[in-house]
């Protein structure tokens, strides 16, 4: 994370909350106005200062307290909007899929054991890899993107994305055939 300020500058309880006093508001109705969700522009804003609070040694930028507050509540606004626009789509793709096509109760608990243990894999890896994972599977956000907003490498980003896939295949080699044979079967059922 880039910080707040050229000199270096030590964020103490009272400079904190002057800092919190002085942009909350704003922030929060420039997030309302880019969310049109009061809630959820809400948990944005106090997600941000949460985070810059953990991060405060780290803080150092080369622009303004307001302007960097700004940009990270635009940044964090688009996040949700992506994120959002993914869940719409599976959302429809699930409704579309079941609509046209009936499954057989096996493969229903077939995909069940697959989501489980996919979700477990991702659980076991570490949490840098996982959030690099998630951020570029799910969030669809590019490794430079990635790299700009934990502050690392783009190389970095590129070998935990290799160590988390080789992670996954090697925890999820045993569904490989599950989804082989699945994949045979819907083709054998849509003809």
């Amino acid at each position: 994370m880039t910080g707040i300020n050229t000199a270096p500058q030590v964020y103490n309880d009272q400079a904190f909350e002057h800092m919190f006093k002085a942009h909350y508001k704003m922030l929060h109705a420039y997030a309302d106005t880019i969310l049109r969700d009061t809630e959820m522009a809400e948990e944005i804003v106090q997600n941000l200062f949460m985070k810059l609070w953990q991060k405060r040694e780290l803080l150092l930028t080369h622009t303004s307290v307001k302007a960097y507050l700004y940009k990270c509540v635009h940044n964090d606004c688009l996040n949700y909007l992506k994120h959002l626009k993914i869940q719409v789509k599976y959302q429809e793709h699930a409704l579309h899929t079941t609509d046209h096509y009936s499954e057989a109760a096996s493969h229903k608990i077939e995909l069940t054991e697959l989501e489980s243990r996919l979700q477990q894999a991702l659980n076991e890896l570490p949490e840098q890899c996982r959030a690099i994972f998630q951020m570029s599977r799910f969030e669809e956000l590019k490794y430079k993107e990635i790299a700009a907003e934990l502050g690392i490498s783009i190389k970095t980003v590129e070998n935990q994305m290799g160590k988390a896939l080789r992670i996954l295949r090697l925890k999820l080699a045993d569904f490989i055939t599950l989804l082989i044979t699945g994949l045979l079967y819907w083709k054998d059922f849509l003809n």
